[in-house]
């Protein structure tokens, strides 16, 4: 049951960050990995909020590991960086790890707070 709801979960995850990548470039353009950056902050987001929350393992299977671990992508965020970097652009490729890092522990971070603030409610 454990794998269907992880499946589940990466079935939305998975079409969704391409989604939110191909209209976060439309909206600001190529040049800059914006659509990943919103990905994983946004990722990071949700599974802080679920960290910070007593939750059965069919939940955190399904939203933790499915959903976000789908979202979220380190793969397509290693190689935007190398690309930067390529290209010359490595003031940005060392900014967009850094940007990205903290963005997404703050994301995090905001999540766990969020999430515990309403269970005190």
């Amino acid at each position: 049951m454990t794998v269907l709801l992880v499946a589940l979960g990466a079935a939305v995850g998975a079409p969704l960050r391409y989604l939110t990548d191909r209209a976060v470039q439309a909206i600001v353009g190529p040049g800059y990995p914006w659509g990943t950056f919103t990905v994983n902050v946004a990722g990071s987001l949700v599974l802080g909020f679920v960290a910070g929350r007593p939750a059965s393992a069919g939940v955190t299977a399904l939203v933790g590991t499915g959903f976000c671990g789908a979202l979220t992508t380190y793969s397509t965020f290693s190689y935007e960086v190398l690309r930067l970097a390529q290209g010359r652009a490595r003031f940005l490729s060392v900014a967009y790890v850094v940007a990205t890092l903290f963005a997404a522990f703050g994301a995090a971070a905001v999540g766990l707070v969020l999430s515990r603030a309403i269970g005190e409610l």
